[in-house]
């Protein structure tokens, strides 16, 4: 193919998937009622609708905020807010520290006047989601995550934070191996049943002195994890190291990684062991960056696919 036939089939590419964005865009804005003049047969528009929400959801938040964060002109948003004052929906307090800040919230005709728009959406989203067997729900709903992960500003690796399991972390991670790994590579089969073992053991057999999981999260949404694990008093053995797609490139395997060889270290741990698999390249990378060394592997089935399982250990 020549070079001038090569971007020929890129521009008919990017149409075509332009088309589709636009496409949808159409659809969507049609079947939510963005056309009509009152968003969900309220007396607000779409934007009206927005601010108010944003309003009652920060309780406290300035205009300023919210109109960056929803993009909004500050003469647009002004004049919004104008118009909620007039018709006693918004109150503002100034800032006790600062005089020029004032901080918004809505008044109980304000919250009488929201509340039945808060109704119409859940009832809304309530029927399209109902009208989806479960599966299909979920389909959806990860859908719509990838595309907002997709066209989202890109976080940077100083917005990673490592911290301590909450109640419910445990399970994401079960779930979120299950789903990615089947995704990625088709493993299917016993895995979910290992990630879940794996999770229930550190859960009851959990030793705080010599053990840790770390979630690293960016914006307060979780986006890897990794456990060390004790796998005798002179061996530590690192386990369930996960990092989301879009959270990838931002050396958040890296950071997990030298967590639990800075704690192991501290613990009097003589070496690292871990278990991971010829396919899972980036993870390999990261171990072999860290120190580690492939000491053994193996051709096996598993998951539902033939796979090379390995083992790496680090002397400390």
């Amino acid at each position: 193919m020549t070079a001038l036939a090569r971007q020929d089939t890129q521009n008919h590419g990017l149409q075509e998937r332009v088309a589709a964005v636009r496409r949808f865009n159409r659809f969507y804005t049609q079947y939510i009622g963005v056309l009509h003049d009152g968003w969900l047969d309220s007396p607000f528009s779409l934007t009206e609708a927005r601010v108010l929400y944003e309003i009652r959801k920060r309780d406290g938040a300035t205009a300023t905020e919210i109109g960056r964060d929803l993009g909004l002109d500050a003469g647009y948003m002004s004049r919004i807010l104008r118009h909620f004052q007039k018709s006693g929906f918004v109150r503002k307090e100034k800032s006790s520290e600062d005089g020029r800040q004032s901080f918004l919230s809505l008044t109980a005709r304000g919250e009488k006047a929201f509340a039945p728009l808060e109704a119409r959406t859940l009832s809304q989203v309530g029927g399209m989601l109902g009208r989806l067997s479960e599966p299909q729900q979920d389909h959806l709903v990860e859908a719509l995550r990838t595309a907002e992960e997709l066209m989202s500003e890109r976080p940077k690796a100083a917005d990673v934070i490592l911290r301590e399991p909450k109640p419910g972390d445990l399970g994401w991670i079960v779930e979120r191996h299950a789903v990615l790994y089947e995704q990625e590579f088709g493993w299917t089969g016993n895995f979910e049943g290992i990630c879940a073992q794996i999770v229930a053991d550190f859960q009851n057999k959990y030793d705080p002195a010599r053990e840790r999981c770390w979630i690293a999260e960016v914006g307060g949404q979780r986006v890897g994890s990794v456990f060390l694990v004790k796998d005798s008093d002179s061996v530590a053995r690192i386990r369930l190291l996960l990092v989301e797609p879009s959270a990838r490139g931002l050396g958040i395997g890296k950071r997990l990684t030298d967590e639990c060889v800075r704690f192991s270290r501290e613990c009097g741990y003589r070496s690292i062991t871990l278990w991971t698999h010829s396919i899972l390249t980036a993870a390999r990378h990261i171990y072999a960056q860290a120190g580690f060394k492939l000491t053994s592997s193996e051709k096996k089935k598993s998951f539902g696919k033939d796979v090379v399982s390995e083992y790496w250990d680090l002397a400390l």
